[in-house]
């Protein structure tokens, strides 16, 4: 083991168990010093300076610094806030480091980050190392047999899992945590206030300690997924996205824990930790996804515009449609940072096939919004609902969202429980209150069956 030093850069692994970079790290040196960096370029580009993500992401940070000083009581987490292709160079000459280590980030915008750090690292003679972490494969490990990226789900997952070995899924031990170097004196992590954002009515646990609560308590449901995913009525889903996207657990615990389990619950869950694998290497291969159609020709759709356009779009982003389980849906998402995930396809059918508006905007608007926001998952969501995107939605099978409604809300619970003024309406008639007498909800802003026609005329003859 060497007696120089290296600095463990954090960023979406905000955990200490079973984490590749720290492996790395206290297996080769003598000494480890741990940073995370509030990233001023990606904080100043939100447009709320109150934004639950932020201090999910300042309450997991804390949490992870008590985790790195409890062997030793003296060692922790360095926190800055500044544009991270200037601090971790500066930070990494300054320490005197050997190697920076991180877990490798995919999104287009981070990957041109990291090799702007690496390029500056190199003229200090300060090594780089980005290693696969968040993901069970990544970028172009799983190829069709022709060497190309796979564009359509189920012969992906059928790779994935041929593919899949144990060692994929070891943890990474993490050993030798007093070696971690100690804190200057008076080093402290900053306030939400310092980074320029304000308190939140963020009601979710933070950190490793709030992963382990959504995940023990969904390991005792996970057999009942298939069955109840749909219905957002049932709490029936993992609520780890936010983990996931965080690192505050890890994705081969999950997947392991799946194996093992073996049900057809645990095995449907499993596809979709797999799906979120697939939309990553989307990315990867393909970055201009994020803001063009994944098939080409599908930039040509003629998407609706002007002020009727926009007031329309107006009403779908504050739960004011006519149209109750999407109306519900969103103000899910407005109140809480989170939305079920059947209804995050039903309301971006809605946005594209009953609005006609462009996919990107919805798909924007839930990067707002979103606590487990992540560019990948949520551009291939949006671009599958659009039916433009990759093995996505055809464009001729358009949600109705009254029959949604009573197929998957079908007493409207879940619609009560955001929509208060739909509280007294019967579950027959709450799908459709508009035809309800005395019932103060708006009329529906279009047409369903009209609509449904006219995004048949949008899309003919288009593709790519």
């Amino acid at each position: 083991m060497s007696d120089t030093a290296a600095l463990v850069w954090f960023r979406r692994d905000l955990r200490v168990k079973d984490h590749a970079a720290l492996h790395h790290a206290l297996g080769r040196y003598g000494q480890v010093h741990c940073v995370f960096v509030f990233d001023a370029p990606i904080l100043n580009a939100l447009p709320s300076k109150e934004d639950r993500r932020v201090e999910f992401i300042l309450g997991s940070v804390r949490e992870l610094d008590r985790e790195l000083a409890q062997p030793s009581g003296r060692s922790g987490l360095l926190v800055r806030h500044g544009d991270a292709r200037e601090i971790i160079p500066r930070l990494a000459l300054e320490l005197g480091v050997r190697e920076v280590v991180c877990a490798r980030d995919y999104e287009p915008e981070a990957v041109r980050r990291d090799e702007t750090v690496a390029r500056a690292l190199e003229g200090l003679g300060i090594a780089f190392t980005a290693l696969r972490d968040q993901v069970i494969f990544e970028a172009d490990e799983i190829l069709t047999g022709a060497g190309r990226m796979f564009s359509v789900f189920t012969p992906y997952r059928n790779a994935w899992m041929r593919t899949l070995g144990p060692h994929r899924l070891a943890p990474f031990s993490v050993e030798g945590l007093e070696r971690l170097a100690p804190k200057p004196p008076g080093e402290r992590i900053p306030e939400l206030e310092e980074l320029g954002f304000r308190k939140t009515d963020l009601a979710l646990r933070a950190g490793t300690r709030g992963a382990r609560v959504f995940w023990e308590g969904f390991q005792e449901k996970i057999d009942n997924y298939k069955s109840n995913r749909d219905f957002p009525a049932i709490d029936g889903g993992s609520r780890l996205s936010v983990h996931l996207r965080f690192g505050t657990i890890s994705i081969r615990e999950l997947v392991r824990f799946a194996l093992e389990r073996g049900t057809e619950g645990a095995q449907a869950w499993l596809n979709e930790l797999i799906w979120r694998e697939f939309y990553q290497q989307l990315l990867w291969h393909r970055p201009e996804v994020e803001s063009h159609a994944f098939r080409s020709g599908y930039d040509l759709i003629p998407w609706e515009e002007g002020l009727e356009a926009e007031a329309r779009f107006q009403a779908w982003c504050e739960g004011r449609t006519g149209y109750p389980l999407v109306d519900a849906a969103m103000r899910q998402l407005l109140s809480t940072g989170w939305m079920h995930n059947r209804l995050r396809m039903v309301t971006a059918s809605f946005l594209t096939k009953d609005l006609g508006i462009h996919w990107l905007r919805g798909e924007r608007f839930f990067a707002r919004h979103l606590l487990d926001f992540d560019l990948a998952a949520n551009n291939g969501g949006w671009q599958w609902a659009a039916s433009t995107g990759c093995d996505a939605q055809p464009w001729f099978r358009i949600f109705n969202p009254v029959t949604q409604s009573r197929n998957f809300d079908p007493e409207g619970e879940f619609i009560r429980r955001y929509c208060p003024e739909l509280e007294e309406v019967s579950a027959k008639q709450i799908h459709a209150p508009w035809a309800v007498e005395g019932v103060d909800y708006p009329p529906p802003i279009v047409d369903h069956a009209l609509e449904r026609q006219r995004t048949l005329q949008r899309f003919k003859g288009l593709g790519g």
